[in-house]
């Protein structure tokens, strides 16, 4: 492993000009669906032993976390748009990856369109919907009486020049594999937790060793893990204490000898 650096920050993305991080090649973030109380509604953990005739779990009526209520994607982009580096004013040549940057944002089908529209106004006019296909489904309550969702949406979104495209010579669709994380290699840590080997697809189609990725809503860290394996700095800012201190003890945990110390 090269020296890179990780740092996760225990504050709000917007107070980002404290800490002095250089600015990234890729923003990468999974946004609030802003479905506050309804966060479990068509999952079995809505009930106890996921079974509807135990009666509701804990979890019936509760939101996942504070920040799934009123979450401002216009602000968002306000602050990831300075986050992010400026394009290089020379293409790389005709048929040649620019080294332009780009971002990522994880979002609910119902928020692409919102997305768009916000995003263009703070300079990202170009966009590329990518699809991740599951081959299971959270809204298995929902199956005797409608289509259930089985598929995770993004937005990758740049300003002018295509960002830095690296596909070692193989053609890249905009869908991807959904796999689900071995939780004894990576912990379950936030509800909404993306896969480490998802984002490590899209942090090396994106980026190169030794560029700098940055997470505003990092939650789990799983982000920063990703990075930390394929040699990229990363920043996240995470503002609940609770999965700070998770992330650090369990996802972001390394040894004297430079290993990854997992608690499993």
């Amino acid at each position: 492993m090269v020296d890179t650096k990780i740092e996760l920050i225990n504050d709000n993305f917007q107070n980002y000009k404290r800490y002095g991080i250089p600015k990234a090649q890729l923003v990468i973030a999974d946004i609030p669906y802003n479905i506050g109380t309804n966060f479990y509604g068509s999952n079995p953990m809505w009930y106890v032993g996921g079974d509807n005739k135990n009666g509701e779990s804990k979890k019936a009526g509760k939101a996942a976390f504070n920040s799934d209520f009123n979450f401002n994607i216009a602000e968002y982009f306000h602050f990831c748009n300075k986050l992010l580096k400026k394009e290089p004013a020379k293409s790389n040549g005709r048929g040649k990856s620019s080294d332009a940057p780009c971002m990522i944002v994880f979002c609910s089908f119902e928020q692409i369109e919102t997305v768009k529209r916000y995003a263009e106004k703070h300079g990202f006019k170009h966009n590329i919907p990518l699809v991740f296909c599951k081959n299971y489904s959270p809204q298995v309550l929902k199956a005797n009486m409608r289509v259930c969702g089985a598929t995770e949406y993004a937005l990758l979104l740049y300003r002018e020049k295509l960002p830095k495209f690296r596909n070692n010579g193989k053609m890249v669709f905009n869908w991807f594999e959904w796999k689900r994380d071995n939780k004894k290699e990576y912990p379950k840590i936030h509800p909404a937790q993306k896969p480490v080997n998802v984002l490590k697809q899209l942090i090396q189609i994106f980026t190169d060793p030794g560029d700098v990725v940055i997470d505003p809503c990092a939650g789990s860290g799983s982000t920063l893990r990703a990075c930390m394996e394929l040699d990229r700095n990363s920043y996240g800012f995470e503002i609940c204490k609770d999965y700070y201190k998770r992330a650090k003890e369990e996802m972001l945990l390394v040894q004297d000898d430079g290993q990854i110390k997992m608690e499993v």
